[in-house]
């Protein structure tokens, strides 16, 4: 499986699991099977509630821990530096590890209210995330859902965000985003590639997808994977968790562009 390596050297297999919205049971259940598949990265957060049957399948598994890349996330409704410390210690603790790979900032506000300024709240919490780092509590750091404008009260500290993991799909490219963690060496991350499965209601990628011979799923992730995202599409079904690993073609770059304008939504 292709890999992509963050600023620090840590390297990240390039397509992993998602578990968003997985009750704990179907994480378990899908996190074991996508290991015994070949993947070797799973993403989990503490809003999802599911981080201790992750921490199981990693276990029941028997796959070394050090050959897993395992990420979870800090609250997005929690910012303060103490809170911050106690979130992950917390997330540690019910994950059964000594250590994530990677440690992000859900999102830079509370869920349901994206206007509320919590500049300080998250460059303390960013202080706390980068002290965990140096501790070696985890490997990696970073953010999710933040756009450019949401990486300035972080501007001054000495670690900047490693990654920037947020929605990306066909229809939503999400460029000035992109552009700018890309300028600033932060690997991408697209979280629902499937976009949470409209595109599978999307006649243009229905027709795309017959002309490569692929399914709508591999098309939307390819998309992804081609635009140097992390990419963690979420299945509970072994089949479609095969049929993900399985996107090793190109996309014609005029196809890539008309992927950017497609509606999906």
């Amino acid at each position: 499986m292709n890999t992509i390596t963050l600023y620090n050297g840590v390297t990240v297999p390039q397509l992993g699991l998602g578990t968003w919205q997985m009750k704990p049971a179907d994480a378990k259940e899908a996190v074991l099977t996508a290991l015994r598949l070949g993947y070797r990265h799973i993403d989990t957060a503490a809003v999802y509630q599911n981080e201790e049957a992750v921490g199981e399948a990693i276990r029941e598994s028997g796959i070394p821990r050090r050959e897993i890349f395992l990420t979870t996330k800090l609250p997005a409704e929690q910012k303060g530096y103490d809170i911050a410390k106690r979130c992950l210690t917390e997330s540690l603790a019910r994950l059964g590890v000594d250590y994530v790979d990677l440690y992000l900032i859900h999102a830079p506000w509370p869920w349901g209210n994206p206007e509320k300024d919590c500049s300080e709240g998250n460059a303390a919490c960013w202080r706390a995330m980068q002290e965990d780092y140096k501790a070696g509590k985890a490997r990696a750091i970073g953010v999710s859902n933040f756009k450019p404008k949401d990486f300035l009260p972080l501007a001054a500290a000495p670690i900047r965000p490693m990654v920037d993991q947020f929605s990306l799909f066909p229809g939503r490219p999400q460029q000035e985003t992109v552009d700018f963690c890309k300028a600033q060496d932060i690997r991408i991350e697209a979280y629902s590639p499937l976009a949470t499965g409209a595109v599978f209601r999307c006649a243009e990628l229905k027709e795309m997808a017959a002309d490569y011979r692929v399914s709508v799923a591999q098309l939307s992730i390819r998309y992804c994977l081609q635009k140097g995202a992390i990419v963690i599409p979420k299945s509970i079904h072994p089949q479609r968790l095969r049929e993900n690993m399985d996107t090793d073609f190109e996309i014609r770059a005029a196809d890539m562009e008309k992927l950017d304008h497609v509606k999906v939504l």
